[in-house]
């Protein structure tokens, strides 16, 4: 098995795998790229993000400067958006729905390391190069949900459809679809009903 698919299946391998520094390398070139683009640049900035993001959505809207491991191992849906330094570690996969908005800041982070001391350490191969051990957990997010700012979501976690995880969160288990949750860590705080329309809202609107 290569080092690879045991990245993708989340198990332990080896990120100085020279197959996985040419596929990081690759991505981190791209996204440099479109970090250097301007707004107006519509047609090279799409161009970019389809080479770094194969499975990208129709209509969604990526701010610069972001930020990818790979890029290939991410999928969005249709209509979502991000603004300003969304980071995303893919080493699993990480798998966006439809009409998602992440805010200022959000990390999807999959990569995960030993708690014990010895284990994460660099060892040395007998030719002097370092590397290290370390393993990842998928990250999975419905349809319909909102991050707002500074939210990081770890590796394993589901969030179900509809969801909006309150800004600064810390999202380090599984949340359920159609609740408001926050917080580190992030817990639910309440269902999200019909009281929470804006139109209910009238000091929104204009007289």
């Amino acid at each position: 098995m290569t080092e690879l698919e045991k990245m993708i299946r989340g198990m332990v391998y080896d990120p100085a795998d020279p197959v996985l520094m040419e596929k990081r390398l690759r991505a981190h070139k791209l996204w440099q790229q479109f970090n250097s683009t301007f707004e107006d640049e519509e047609e090279r900035r799409s161009e970019i993000l389809h080479a770094l993001f194969p499975h990208l959505g129709e209509g969604t809207y990526l701010s610069s400067p972001l930020y990818v491991d790979y890029g290939e191992f991410t999928s969005f849906g249709r209509n979502c958006f991000s603004n300003f330094n969304l980071t995303i570690l893919d080493t699993c996969p990480v798998t966006i729905g439809n009409d998602v908005f992440f805010g200022p800041n959000c990390s999807l982070l999959t990569p995960l390391h030993s708690l014990i001391a010895e284990e994460r350490r660099q060892k040395c191969r007998e030719d002097g190069s370092l590397y290290d051990y370390e393993y990842g957990a998928p990250i999975t997010i419905g349809d319909d949900c909102w991050f707002g700012g500074n939210v990081t979501v770890c590796g394993g976690v589901t969030i179900g459809a509809g969801s909006v995880i309150g800004a600064g969160s810390v999202v380090i288990r599984d949340i359920p679809a159609g609740v408001l949750a926050a917080g580190n860590p992030c817990k639910v705080i309440r269902p999200i009903t019909e009281v929470d329309s804006m139109y209910k809202k009238r000091h929104l609107f204009p007289e």
